[in-house]
């Protein structure tokens, strides 16, 4: 046995004595979330903004305002600023010198997706238009394993995700944009599926709007109970590209409250229940230090790497909120941190982060 894998296992074992075991992950992502949001919720420079508030600065103030920057983040997130804040950790508030940031030098979509699922930021993954991922990501690691196989699933907005995911060798089902679940369905199934073919397409047919994305994987999830479920929203990106402040805030928290959903599911059913992780993340950040940057991302904005995840493990990952301690950490690290909290070590062909170990200190 190598170091490497020796230290792991040592690390594992002190980690795990006398823990909560899970045996079930849901990831859920939701595309170009400012960490800026995250931790100081609404901004007023860019809300009181001709060119950004939709013309409804009154809205976007009585909705999201507030004298504080608690008060913000709480109108906007409630669910992760009271019940995810409370039983688990955030990550990427730079106020206190706490930084999340991507590895790859890209900092846009696939190239950050390809980061959390594989670990590996993979500088040949340089644009949204790359093939089918030619490494084997952390879902289809799950998805060979005995336990797990057959038991991974993934619903995204984007359609990309059919090659971020390689669906053709993955063996896993991946729901995307305006694909319709297949197989034996209830009626709220077929109904979703006629709902997705019959919608209005506001970003065209590359994306679907995350409301079609989230009743899928909710309707999956309480109905084929999965093991591993991956969940991508993408209006917060899309409402920030086209500049609209109001649409991209009302995204952000419409995401956080169907999260409390997903977990108010998760701790009702007796096969979830204490035994289930939660990740929070995105693939990339926003501009700021150019306010009018906030719209974009990707190598010409300066601050477009720094990002944030939260996560929650109950039993398995201490409830110590908002982390505050100055320190470094980078995307490439959640696919291995995913792994390690259900027990298990992410091996692939490919280079994988060391996992968060803060989590456990």
């Amino acid at each position: 046995m190598n170091h490497s894998i020796l230290l792991f296992f040592t690390l594992f074992s002190i980690i795990a004595r006398g823990q909560q075991q899970i045996d079930n992950v849901i990831i859920v992502t939701t595309d170009g979330l400012r960490w800026q949001e995250v931790f100081k919720g609404m901004d007023a420079q860019i809300a009181n903004d001709s060119r950004f508030n939709q013309g409804d600065s009154a809205y976007i103030h009585r909705n999201y305002g507030g004298a504080e920057p608690e008060q913000r983040r709480k109108k906007l997130m409630p669910f992760l600023w009271t019940e995810l804040a409370s039983g688990g950790q955030i990550f990427g508030n730079r106020k206190y010198g706490n930084h999340v940031n991507n590895a790859n030098p890209y900092w846009f979509s696939y190239p950050g997706y390809n980061e959390i699922m594989t670990g590996y930021p993979d500088t040949a993954v340089n644009s949204n238009e790359y093939m089918p991922n030619p490494h084997v990501t952390l879902l289809e690691y799950f998805n060979g394993l005995p336990e797990y196989r057959g038991r991974v699933a993934a619903f995204c907005a984007w359609d990309a995700f059919d090659r971020i995911l390689n669906e053709k060798r993955a063996g896993f089902q991946i729901v995307s944009a305006f694909d319709t679940v297949a197989g034996k369905l209830n009626d709220r199934q077929k109904l979703v599926n006629d709902m997705v073919r019959n919608s209005y397409r506001p970003f065209g047919d590359v994306e679907c709007q995350d409301v079609f994305t989230h009743y899928a994987a909710i309707e999956y999830l309480k109905v084929n109970k999965p093991k591993v479920m991956y969940i991508a929203y993408g209006e917060t990106d899309e409402w920030a590209h086209h500049g609209y402040y109001r649409s991209y805030l009302d995204a952000a928290r419409q995401v956080d409250k169907w999260i409390g959903e997903i977990w108010a599911f998760v701790q009702g059913d007796p096969q979830y229940r204490n035994r289930t992780a939660l990740l929070f993340t995105v693939d990339h950040g926003r501009g700021d230090v150019r306010k009018e940057q906030w719209t974009d991302h990707g190598q010409g904005v300066a601050d477009a790497s720094e990002m944030w995840f939260a996560v929650m493990a109950p039993g398995r990952v201490s409830a110590a909120g908002e982390i505050r301690r100055p320190m470094q950490l980078y995307q490439k690290q959640l696919a291995q941190t995913i792994a390690m909290i259900l027990g298990k070590k992410y091996t692939a062909p490919h280079p994988v982060g060391g996992a968060v170990l803060e989590l456990w200190k």
